[in-house]
């Protein structure tokens, strides 16, 4: 069985640098949190991805090569699609364009040389949507990539901002998806939610343990309520960690949420349902997997493993074991997402 993974990272090492100095004075407990190069919790065993915490090494993260290719084939993938985990945003306004022009150059040529092997998401700089919209059609059009990831809100909104429309206009006619990945949470968050314990303990629920998924998930909540799918009705969306918290309440929604009050064409679920993809992004849980394949269907999971934040142990294992049919398991492996990318 062919396995695609979609949410697999790099870094660049210009987009690091530029937003550095941005990110210490944002979330200078991102920026220094911790010096551990591994984090295996005792719950996780050999046979379950585990957490490679902050600093992954420039070298593992960077390369999107022979190496990570022989550590693709050594736990049985196929292809990844590769992003920027660095945050455009992060960079100086000033410099965003050029920045993640040139840092997609060079995703494109790691992908041009492997091309059964890796596909790419666009790095946009948000801080100019028109920019962003027109970077979006070059990586497209020009450099062959599936869409784009965006690590965290847009810019001190979220993507129902109407100033972000430009982008989410050439993502609806280009019939390419935005990944909507976690980010830091806004200081003015961070503090009353997540401070006031101990230093770790604050720095990780306010990132990977809960904080960054929670803000993922309203930057979905939150289009869909501004009616953003009626609008670009083509527009597809991809939400990692199975689905950041938001299909475990869509009934809740629902029910407090009506079209009497939202004025929507759909339901919270129908609209979910039809324009949002979900991934686990390593989190292979077998509970947290069949209340998500019941909820969403099986046309609307695929396949990632966060690497080389999580490493690709017993990716294949998890999925060979799932209780479904094989033709579920085929798309949640890889032609939900040869369908969605036209690969």
């Amino acid at each position: 069985m062919k396995i695609i993974c979609i949410e697999e990272h790099t870094v660049d090492a210009d987009l690091a640098r530029a937003g550095m100095a941005n990110l210490k004075a944002e979330a200078p407990y991102m920026a220094d949190w911790g010096s551990r190069v591994e984090d295996r919790p005792e719950s996780f065993n050999d046979h379950r991805p585990h957490l490679v915490a902050p600093p992954v090494s420039l070298e593992r993260a960077g390369d999107v090569g022979s190496k990570r290719i022989a550590d693709m084939d050594a736990h049985g993938i196929d292809m990844q699609i590769v992003s920027y985990s660095n945050s455009v945003q992060m960079v100086p306004a000033a410099q965003a364009t050029d920045l993640a022009r040139a840092a997609n150059d060079r995703l494109a040529k790691a992908v041009q040389a492997h091309p059964t092997r890796f596909g790419g998401f666009a790095a946009l700089p948000w801080q100019h949507p028109e920019a962003a919209a027109a970077e979006l059609e070059r990586a497209v059009k020009q450099l062959g990539f599936k869409g784009t990831l965006l690590v965290g809100r847009p810019g001190e909104t979220f993507l129902d901002d109407p100033r972000y429309e430009p982008v989410l206009a050439k993502l609806d006619e280009l019939q390419v998806p935005v990944y909507v990945h976690p980010g830091v949470p806004l200081p003015q968050v961070r503090e009353p939610y997540y401070g006031g314990l101990d230093k770790e303990v604050s720095a990780r629920l306010s990132i990977f343990g809960w904080g960054w998924h929670h803000d993922a998930g309203t930057q979905v909540i939150r289009m869909m309520l501004a009616g953003v799918f009626d609008k670009f009705p083509k527009l597809q969306v991809i939400s990692g960690h199975w689905g950041e918290m938001v299909p475990f309440y869509l009934h809740r929604m629902d029910d407090t949420l009506p079209r009497e009050v939202t004025g929507l064409s759909r339901t919270i679920s129908d609209t979910y349902r039809q324009h949002v993809y979900v991934t686990p992004s390593g989190m292979l849980n077998l509970p947290h997997f069949e209340f998500v394949h019941k909820v969403v269907g099986a046309d609307r999971l695929i396949y990632a493993v966060d690497y080389p934040y999580l490493t690709n142990t017993g990716a294949r294992e998890f999925l060979e074991a799932l209780p479904i049919s094989q033709d579920d398991k085929e798309k949640f492996a890889h032609r939900n997402a040869e369908a969605l990318f036209r690969l």
